[in-house]
This record gives C-alpha cells, sequence and structure tokens, in this order.
C-alpha cells in the first residue's frame, strides 16, 4: 500500500485578516482674506475622514507660495481678495499647475460669477450661503473630476445653451468681457484710470479703451453715467451679499 499524503494540520490560531487601509485624506489649500472664514473652513474639512487642510493663504501671492510645499489636491477660494483679481488668479493657479483642482466659494451672485470662473479655470462654484453640507458635497464632487454648480445655475447654463431662451432675459453686465468686468467693478469701487492700470498691470491708454467698450456695452452716454451705474452696481452686490 502507498502511503497517503499528509495534510498539514490546520493552525490554532489562523492569522488575523490584514487590516485595511484606509485611502488617504485629501489635501485642501484654503484661501480666503477673513481669518475667521478660513478657520471655520478648516474645522469643517478637518472633521472629515477623506479630506485635510494642507495650509491656508489670505491671499493670492501667499497661495501661489504655498502650493510647493502644501502639494493640494484642491485649492478652495474666495473670489474677492486684496492684490490680485480672482479670475486672474484662477488663471494663475491653471497657468502653474494645470492639473489642479480649484472651486470657488463666494458670497458674490453665481449668476454673475460662476460661469466667468469656470470660464478661467475652475471645476466649480458655490456660494458662502448654501451651508457646509453642500461645500462638502461640492468639494467631493470637483475631487472626482466632475463640475460643480447649484441646481439652479446649472438650469440657466443648459437654458443659454437653448435656443428658445427669452430675449432679453440676460443681465446687461453679462455682455462685458472678464477684464472688461473687473474694470467695470473698480471703477465701482472709486478705482481711478491709474489705479486701474497699476493693479491689473495695463497702460492708462489700455483702461481707457475697456471704458470706451464698457460704456458702449452698456448704453451709458458718458464718463459720469458709467461712474454712476458702476457704484451703484457695487453697492448692489454689498447689499445682495
Amino acid at each position: 500500500m502507498s502511503a497517503k499524503p499528509l495534510r498539514p494540520r490546520p493552525s490554532a490560531n489562523p492569522p488575523a485578516p490584514p487590516t485595511p487601509v484606509a485611502p488617504p485624506r485629501r489635501r485642501v489649500l484654503l484661501v480666503d482674506d477673513h481669518p475667521f472664514m478660513r478657520a471655520g473652513l478648516a474645522q469643517l474639512i478637518d472633521r472629515q475622514a477623506d479630506l485635510s487642510v494642507c495650509c491656508e493663504a489670505g491671499n493670492p501671492v501667499e497661495a501661489l507660495q504655498a502650493l510647493t510645499k502644501g502639494r493640494p489636491d484642491l485649492v478652495l477660494t474666495d473670489l474677492t481678495m486684496p492684490g490680485r483679481s480672482g479670475l486672474e488668479f484662477i488663471k494663475d493657479l491653471v497657468a502653474t499647475d494645470s492639473s489642479l483642482s480649484i472651486l470657488v466659494v463666494s458670497m458674490h451672485d453665481e449668476i454673475v460669477y460662476a460661469e466667468r470662473a469656470i470660464r478661467a479655470g475652475a471645476r466649480g462654484y458655490i456660494m458662502k450661503e448654501a451651508g457646509g453640507e453642500a461645500l462638502l458635497e461640492a468639494i467631493r464632487q470637483v475631487l472626482r473630476g466632475e463640475v460643480y454648480v447649484s441646481p439652479r445655475m446649472s438650469a440657466r447654463i443648459l437654458e443659454g445653451l437653448s435656443t428658445r431662451r427669452p430675449r432679453g432675459s440676460s443681465s446687461p453686465i453679462e455682455k462685458l468681457s472678464d477684464r472688461e468686468f473687473e474694470v467695470f467693478q473698480m471703477i465701482g469701487q472709486g478705482k481711478s484710470t491709474r489705479d486701474i492700470a497699476t493693479q491689473l498691470h495695463l497702460s492708462s491708454k489700455t483702461v481707457d479703451v475697456h471704458r470706451s467698450h464698457i460704456k458702449e456695452k452698456l448704453e451709458l452716454k458718458d464718463a459720469t453715467a458709467l461712474i454712476r451705474h458702476a457704484v451703484r452696481w457695487v453697492e448692489t452686490q454689498k447689499t445682495d451679499s
């Protein structure tokens, strides 16, 4: 008779299954010129198992310096900050790292700003009044490679693609290019042509050309009417926020 092969005896203490390793938390760079706002956002994000704040910045210059040190997966930024236009800052971020996810969180009305921010390179826009849960969903959606806008804004964008959109339904401000829009805002903030030229790194002559185009598009007869209209618009934005 041939001997039967020996079978290993089962161990009394089988090895424990390997402990699942949690995926690394996605890193968020916060950019806002209000320390209290940054503190609140940081507390909200750091409580999440899948997210963490890697660094903070109070203005665009600090944010660009923090990119290398923090290596964020997503930049969560306000749109109105000192020293640099928010739209230009978004373009700077995209030029620095085209793969970077950018989500704008702002007090300004999305109807006016969201499409401009997305055209500049942001992957989403959410208003601060939306609340914490909506913000977290927006962050995760953008990190998944999707674009986030509110249902109201999404419907508006789709309506804009429809040939049945009612004539005259757009705000005259939407006729302005991004650069003209920036100049218009600064006029409303009381800045002179020289101040605007310095801040936007343009010549005074170029700013004057933009002013002329703005008057034409908004059907304003002279510089006084432009200043009055711009100041009124800026004050309306402050009231709405």
